[in-house]
């Protein structure tokens, strides 16, 4: 499983070349892939199934810990499944929607790279494996959602995309950090067979805050939800893919995961509940508010992805069931609907439902699809979704101290979401016939195989649930996210109930909503200055205050000034040192020093060098009293016994005064710069800067906290290097690698010192530069 991964990332690199041999058949051939993958995953069911999880074991950096070990349990099985199956047939579509354009292999490679990385998410059994999957999936959908990057709204859409779900990811990283600190493992295999429980431990609450945040901004849940819709500016193919089965359902996929390790407190309950029934309602409110189709669609996304929380945050066996099994319908079902959604737009030129109609005898296959695929969106019977949505309501009714908050808003949901299902498949289809930008007609072949298939499994799994296996898969997935096993048994008919009256009226409400839309919506027109006020509307305040912040700080910390730069470095610098020597650790300064009349001297000299050196006004002079304090650095490296770097210091001194002195008429004048008040300030920083300095190398003088080094070099510079020069041992052997850096800056100081003393000024006369001017505003510079 871990070459057949790596595998797709291979396949992704080779699709432009695929194109030079295929053609117009990549789309098909590269659809094999996941369908073998596919195929691999069904031949594993029944070990799954009856073994309950398959752990393939492969190390990637065993000094770590880290593996790409995979595990294929009920969860990731049917994850798996979904991945592979619906990626194949949107390939197939993607082939046949995009047939002709010019970037086809570019896409290719993108959802290519998007599937595998997709996959081996829902498949990782390492935290680290886990994260760096998901990362990939956000820079895989980035480039699917701005794979039109001539258009500007594509561009802003993956970048907002972007943003918030690698925001999330900061978040994920640092939860995956501390579950595994406190499971003391990195593998969810183990931490899942750990006795300890996690729920006790002092780090979950903030290890659950930061999961949570990475799971609900990858999942589009209240209130990062606003960017799954503006994603919709992505080729239909890519919004079929993204958000129907894969990227969007990826923090479903985590919460899933760790169910059963980290859910069943108050906070867990608490904080899926609720988040997950405001995400519910606000997508199904949002969804009547649209007349584009995908958008429609997405925000009906939205709502499934909140019912899929909400239930894991219920917990109860019935909620597992309903969880599973609203999983799988809602991906049938919104992967057809993008599918023919993609259709509309491709054989009519518009996304407006308002300026659709009459098309079912010029697009009866695709007409035929609609219905199907909404009426399971709708959950009607015999169709898959009507199943998931009586358990749903079962769910819901039996959540505890929840229900009276989360009955309500399931209801009206459902009763929203119908209306959006009857306004996609009648409104596009039926009625008066309306002029498109395009002549509509019946979309190829490869635009209707994987709608259909999709479709037919929501009559299919309907129907006949237990027949095709749909039972004993959902209780394998459901026994993963319960920690237990559990038995799915699914059927269309549980009797009369109250979940049974609540889906029938709500059908009667969502049709007759739906027989009002035009009217419901302009009255909803009037909330629009509300609604221009959400959550995106925090997100845009937070971009713009972002950019203003970094011009202000642009402008005052980064403006240009080499001395603005060192002043900043060195007054932080100060602080942080400062505080640490001063505040947390008191200073031992012991004066017991011998010092001798002629090094007081020495230090005199170089400390009046430097004084004048600062204050004259002489080019000259400042030249040579820089001579002067170097050559008294040389001077003190001898009087304590390190000639070779006396010598060295005497040798660079020398040649930085005759470079000063060669090129010093060529120097500007001195000249004020600067204000009264900044030098005094640049001298105050100056002496703060020595004073610091001088308090470090007198603490470091005055504590003792280990041996001397120097004791090691003495010896073992004969035995082990074999020279009884320490120095030249310490540079060529110990400091090999520090000492090749430093040879290569000075052969590159050499080199420039070289082009310096070559380079020849030539001055133009005013002829030959008046017509380099003329020249230069004529033809670009392209040197």
């Amino acid at each position: 499983m871990q070459f057949a991964v790596l595998m797709g990332f291979v396949l992704a690199a080779l699709a432009p070349l695929m194109h030079r041999w295929f053609a117009g058949r990549t789309s098909w051939v590269l659809a094999l892939f996941p369908a073998l993958i596919a195929g691999w995953l069904f031949s594993q069911t029944p070990t799954v199934i009856e073994e309950g999880s398959l752990l393939l074991e492969w190390q990637w950096v065993p000094s770590l810990g880290i593996s790409l070990t995979f595990l294929l349990d009920g969860l990731s099985l049917l994850f798996g499944l979904l991945i592979t199956v619906i990626g194949t047939c949107v390939f197939i579509y993607a082939g046949g929607y995009l047939k002709g354009h010019p970037d086809i292999a570019r896409f290719h490679i993108a959802l290519m790279a998007f599937m595998v990385s997709m996959l081996g998410l829902v498949l990782a059994d390492g935290l680290v494996t886990l994260f760096i999957f998901w990362e990939l999936t956000s820079v895989t959908s980035y480039l699917l959602i701005g794979f039109n990057h001539a258009d500007l709204q594509a561009r802003k859409s993956a970048r907002q995309g972007l943003f918030v779900t690698f925001a999330g990811g900061l978040a994920l990283m640092a939860g995956l950090v501390l579950l595994g600190v406190a499971s003391d493992s990195w593998s969810l295999s183990d931490i899942r067979a750990m006795e300890a429980d996690l729920r006790d431990h002092a780090l979950y609450t903030p290890m659950l805050i930061c999961l949570l945040l990475g799971a609900f901004t990858k999942s589009a849940q209240f209130p990062f939800h606003f960017w799954l819709p503006n994603a919709m500016a992505a080729p239909t193919p890519v919004s079929a893919y993204l958000h129907s089965a894969t990227m969007v359902k990826a923090g479903i996929y985590l919460l899933a995961r760790l169910q059963p390790e980290l859910g069943g407190t108050a906070l867990w309950v608490g904080t899926l509940s609720l988040v997950g029934a405001t995400t519910l309602l606000v997508g199904a409110f949002l969804a009547i508010h649209h007349t584009n189709v995908k958008k429609l669609l997405a925000y009906s996304t939205i709502m499934a992805l909140g019912t899929l929380t909400m239930l894991l945050g219920i917990g109860t066996e019935y909620a597992m069931t309903a969880f599973v099994t609203f999983l799988l319908a809602h991906s049938l079902y919104k992967g057809a609907l993008f599918m023919v959604a993609g259709n509309l737009d491709h054989e009519t030129g518009t996304k407006d439902v308002t300026a659709m109609g009459g098309l079912r005898p010029l697009m009866p296959v695709t007409a035929m699809i609609a219905l199907v695929a909404a009426l399971s969106l709708a959950g009607v019977p015999p169709l898959f979704g009507f199943i998931g949505k009586e358990l749903k309501f079962e769910a819901v009714l039996g959540a505890g101290n929840y229900q009276a908050l989360l009955v309500p808003f399931a209801f009206v949901s459902a009763v929203l979401t119908i209306a959006v299902a009857a306004i996609i498949a009648l409104r596009p289809f039926y009625g008066r016939r309306h002029q498109t930008p395009k002549v509509p007609h019946e979309a190829p072949v490869s635009m209707l195989i994987g709608p259909g298939l999709l479709s037919i499994g929501s009559v299919v799994f309907g129907i006949a649930p237990a027949m095709f296996g749909a039972d004993a898969l959902l209780t394998s997935a459901a026994s993963a996210v319960a920690g237990q096993p559990m038995e799915v048994t699914l059927s269309l008919w549980y009797g009369v109930n109250l979940a049974l009256i609540m889906s029938v009226i709500s059908l009667g409400l969502g049709f007759l909503l739906f027989k009002y839309w035009d009217n419901v919506r302009a009255r909803l027109s009037l909330l629009a200055p509300i609604m221009r006020h959400g959550p995106e509307a925090g997100y845009e305040g937070l971009l713009n205050g972002v950019v203003q912040f970094s011009e202000w700080q642009t402008r005052i910390l980064q403006n240009g000034y080499m001395r603005n730069y060192i002043l900043v470095m060195l007054v932080i610098l100060i602080a942080l040192i400062g505080n640490s020597i001063l505040l947390r650790h008191s200073p031992l300064i012991v004066f017991e020093l011998d010092v001798r009349f002629h090094e007081i001297i020495v230090v005199g000299t170089m400390t009046m060098s430097a004084l004048f050196a600062t204050i004259t006004r002489s080019r000259l002079g400042a030249v040579a009293s820089v001579g002067i304090m170097g050559f008294s650095i040389a001077l003190v490296f001898i009087l304590f016994s390190a000639p070779d770097l006396g010598i060295t210091q005497l040798l660079v001194e020398t040649l930085t005064v005759i470079l000063l002195v060669l090129v010093l008429f060529r120097l500007p004048r001195f000249s004020h710069l600067s204000t009264s008040l900044e030098r005094i300030r640049d001298g105050s920083v100056a002496a703060m800067m020595g004073i610091l300095i001088f308090l470090l190398i007198m603490t470091a003088w005055s504590i003792d906290q280990f041996e001397s080094i120097s004791t090691y070099m003495v010896e073992n510079s004969a035995p082990l290097a074999y020279g009884r020069n320490i120095v030249n041992v310490i540079l060529v052997d110990y400091r090999a690698l520090d000492t090749l850096g430093e040879m290569f800056v000075l052969a590159l100081a050499a080199i420039g010192v070289i082009a310096m003393l070559k380079l020849r000024h030539e001055p133009e006369s005013p002829k030959t530069a008046a017509e380099s001017s003329k020249t230069d505003t004529k033809e670009p510079f392209d040197g």
